[in-house]
Protein backbone atom coordinates (compact mmCIF):
# COMPACT_ATOMS: atom_id res chain seq x y z
CA UNK A 1 0.00 0.00 0.00
CA UNK A 2 1.15 3.50 -0.84
CA UNK A 3 -0.29 6.85 0.22
CA UNK A 4 -0.29 9.55 -2.44
CA UNK A 5 -0.44 13.16 -1.25
CA UNK A 6 -1.57 15.57 -3.96
CA UNK A 7 -1.09 19.28 -3.42
CA UNK A 8 -3.48 21.87 -4.88
CA UNK A 9 -0.61 23.55 -6.70
CA UNK A 10 1.28 22.99 -9.92
CA UNK A 11 4.95 22.13 -10.14
CA UNK A 12 7.75 24.35 -11.41
CA UNK A 13 9.82 27.29 -10.23
CA UNK A 14 7.42 30.03 -11.32
CA UNK A 15 4.43 28.29 -9.70
CA UNK A 16 6.45 27.87 -6.50
CA UNK A 17 7.22 31.61 -6.44
CA UNK A 18 3.55 32.42 -7.01
CA UNK A 19 2.54 30.07 -4.16
CA UNK A 20 5.09 31.61 -1.78
CA UNK A 21 3.82 35.08 -2.63
CA UNK A 22 0.20 34.04 -2.15
CA UNK A 23 0.96 32.40 1.22
CA UNK A 24 2.85 35.50 2.37
CA UNK A 25 0.47 38.19 1.12
CA UNK A 26 -2.93 36.53 1.49
CA UNK A 27 -2.65 33.32 3.56
CA UNK A 28 -6.39 33.26 4.35
CA UNK A 29 -7.19 32.72 0.65
CA UNK A 30 -4.46 30.17 -0.07
CA UNK A 31 -6.05 27.12 -1.69
CA UNK A 32 -3.91 24.25 -0.36
CA UNK A 33 -4.36 23.29 3.28
CA UNK A 34 -2.02 20.31 2.75
CA UNK A 35 0.73 22.75 1.72
CA UNK A 36 -0.08 25.01 4.66
CA UNK A 37 0.10 22.19 7.18
CA UNK A 38 3.28 20.52 5.88
CA UNK A 39 5.30 23.50 4.66
CA UNK A 40 6.18 26.87 6.08
CA UNK A 41 6.73 29.79 3.75
CA UNK A 42 9.96 28.41 2.28
CA UNK A 43 10.58 24.87 3.51
CA UNK A 44 9.07 21.69 4.84
CA UNK A 45 8.14 21.75 8.52
CA UNK A 46 10.60 19.79 10.68
CA UNK A 47 7.87 17.83 12.46
CA UNK A 48 6.37 16.69 9.14
CA UNK A 49 9.76 15.80 7.66
CA UNK A 50 10.60 13.70 10.72
CA UNK A 51 7.19 11.99 10.58
CA UNK A 52 7.43 10.98 6.94
CA UNK A 53 11.07 9.91 7.20
CA UNK A 54 10.26 7.63 10.15
CA UNK A 55 7.08 6.20 8.63
CA UNK A 56 7.14 2.62 7.41
CA UNK A 57 4.41 3.47 4.89
CA UNK A 58 5.41 4.29 1.34
CA UNK A 59 4.42 7.86 0.52
CA UNK A 60 4.45 9.80 -2.72
CA UNK A 61 4.07 13.59 -2.90
CA UNK A 62 2.89 15.20 -6.13
CA UNK A 63 1.62 18.51 -7.38
CA UNK A 64 -1.72 18.29 -9.17
CA UNK A 65 -0.18 18.58 -12.67
CA UNK A 66 2.33 15.82 -11.88
CA UNK A 67 -0.41 13.58 -10.47
CA UNK A 68 -2.73 14.05 -13.44
CA UNK A 69 0.08 13.36 -15.90
CA UNK A 70 1.25 10.23 -14.06
CA UNK A 71 -2.12 8.72 -13.11
CA UNK A 72 -4.43 10.17 -15.79
CA UNK A 73 -7.11 11.06 -13.25
CA UNK A 74 -8.49 14.29 -11.78
CA UNK A 75 -9.87 15.00 -8.34
CA UNK A 76 -10.61 18.01 -6.15
CA UNK A 77 -7.29 18.94 -4.58
CA UNK A 78 -5.62 18.72 -2.14
CA UNK A 79 -6.25 15.14 -1.09
CA UNK A 80 -4.63 11.94 0.10
CA UNK A 81 -5.15 8.74 -1.87
CA UNK A 82 -4.35 5.12 -1.19
CA UNK A 83 -2.95 3.02 -3.99
CA UNK A 84 -3.39 -0.73 -3.79
CA UNK A 85 -4.71 -2.17 -7.02
CA UNK A 86 -6.75 0.97 -7.57
CA UNK A 87 -6.71 4.51 -6.24
CA UNK A 88 -9.10 5.36 -3.45
CA UNK A 89 -9.62 8.66 -1.65
CA UNK A 90 -8.58 8.38 2.00
CA UNK A 91 -8.78 12.07 2.94
CA UNK A 92 -10.76 14.34 0.63
CA UNK A 93 -10.33 18.06 0.03
CA UNK A 94 -13.23 18.79 2.41
CA UNK A 95 -11.74 16.58 5.14
CA UNK A 96 -8.25 18.07 4.68
CA UNK A 97 -9.64 21.58 4.96
CA UNK A 98 -11.15 20.65 8.35
CA UNK A 99 -7.71 19.69 9.73
CA UNK A 100 -6.28 22.73 11.48
CA UNK A 101 -2.97 21.47 12.94
CA UNK A 102 -0.06 19.36 11.80
CA UNK A 103 -0.52 17.09 14.83
CA UNK A 104 -4.06 16.30 13.68
CA UNK A 105 -2.88 15.60 10.13
CA UNK A 106 -0.21 13.23 11.41
CA UNK A 107 -2.75 11.49 13.63
CA UNK A 108 -5.17 11.14 10.72
CA UNK A 109 -2.47 9.74 8.41
CA UNK A 110 -1.39 7.29 11.12
CA UNK A 111 -4.98 6.09 11.44
CA UNK A 112 -5.00 5.24 7.71
CA UNK A 113 -2.12 2.80 8.01
CA UNK A 114 -2.94 1.06 11.28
Amino acid sequence: MKLIFVYNADSGFINTLIDIGHKAISPQTYQCNLCDLTFGLLKERKQWKKFREQSKTEMEFLHRDEFEEKYGQKFEYPLILKEDKDLSVMISKVQLNEIKTLDKLISKVNSLVE
